[in-house]
């Protein structure tokens, strides 16, 4: 089996009417004028995106295009696999985004075109003053008691809220009704799934004057209303390891590690997303020895072995990988 190096992708960045200029102030992304720069996909393989290499000998291919030639060495335990499984992203709350949800497995698969479900977990990078999260539903709002109050305009009165935090963590199933708030910077994991059903938009226009389409009936059908209110997880310290599993569910796991000693990341015949949030890095890997700063993000493949990360300044670094 041929040995795969660490991946460093470039960012596809996609503007909204939320969206703000922290991807460029706070991130470093190579963004322009415009002050609605809202997302930064890092890691990709989707019919609405696909990641590019840029760095090695694989510079210009897609993710895709690994995957389909290098499907064992970049997935590992986890090969074969009809497109890469998961998208890590970073977005720029500078505005609400709509309150939506999104469906699972199954009921992704019946679209036209089918599509992953959609569950996802943020992590909270910064946050402005009053900054609220929205996290499932109230106790006891059922679809009778939620389509009326979207029919009333009070959506918001029937969402669970909770003043945001730089450090939180949220998992986010597919089936919860959700929405991050104005004034966040937010890293997110999610299925390789483009697809939301949008229940509420704050009431507000689009570029074209017009409000934005909403998708109820869509959306009453794929909530769980079983779940009610998520919380804040709790990290849980990995023994031995200056790190805590924030998430651990059947689509990921997600590990934050802060520390300014060298560490170990990968090695278990799978791959790894890496991103820095914090601090400043180094690694003497054999095929890549560079420096890594805040917002950039390394695909380590599954054949690719152990990755060495040398903390040049007190770091924290998300890694993510599936079960």
């Amino acid at each position: 089996m041929a040995q795969l190096y660490p991946l460093c992708m470039q960012p596809e960045l996609r503007r909204y009417l939320w969206g703000g200029r922290r991807l460029g102030t706070a991130l470093g992304k190579p963004i322009a004028e415009h002050a609605d720069y809202a997302e930064s996909w890092e890691i990709v393989d989707h019919d609405q995106g696909q990641s590019v290499v840029a760095n090695g000998t694989l510079a210009g291919w897609t993710l895709a295009k690994i995957l389909e030639h290098h499907g064992r060495e970049l997935m590992g335990r986890h090969h074969p696999q009809k497109r890469f499984p998961l998208l890590f992203k970073f977005l720029d709350c500078n505005r609400q985004p709509s309150v939506q949800v999104h469906p699972d497995d199954q009921q992704a698969g019946l679209l036209d075109p089918p599509d992953l479900g959609k569950t996802e977990a943020w992590v909270v990078l910064e946050t402005d003053p009053g900054s609220t999260l929205y996290a499932g539903l109230k106790p006891n709002v059922d679809r009778t008691s939620l389509a009326q109050a979207i029919q009333n305009g009070t959506t918001e009165s029937c969402l669970n809220t909770i003043q945001a935090k730089a450090g939180d963590c949220l998992l986010i199933p597919a089936g919860v009704v959700h929405a991050l708030g104005e004034g966040m910077l937010v890293a997110e994991i999610q299925q390789s799934s483009n697809t939301t059903f949008r229940l509420f938009d704050w009431n507000r226009v689009g570029a074209d004057g017009q409000p934005r389409i909403l998708h109820v009936q869509e959306a009453l059908t794929v909530i769980d209303f079983d779940i009610g209110p998520i919380q804040p997880q709790i990290p849980q310290p990995l023994s031995g390891q200056p790190a805590s599993r924030l998430v651990e569910c059947n689509k990921f796991v997600l590990d934050r590690w802060s520390t300014n000693e060298p560490f170990l990341l990968a090695g278990d015949d799978r791959f790894h997303i890496i991103t820095i949030v914090k601090g400043t890095v180094t690694t003497e890997h054999v095929d890549l020895s560079n420096t890594f700063t805040v917002g950039q993000t390394i695909l380590q493949p599954a054949s690719g072995g152990t990755l060495p990360l040398v903390p040049q300044t007190p770091a924290v670094i998300l890694d993510m990988f599936l079960p």
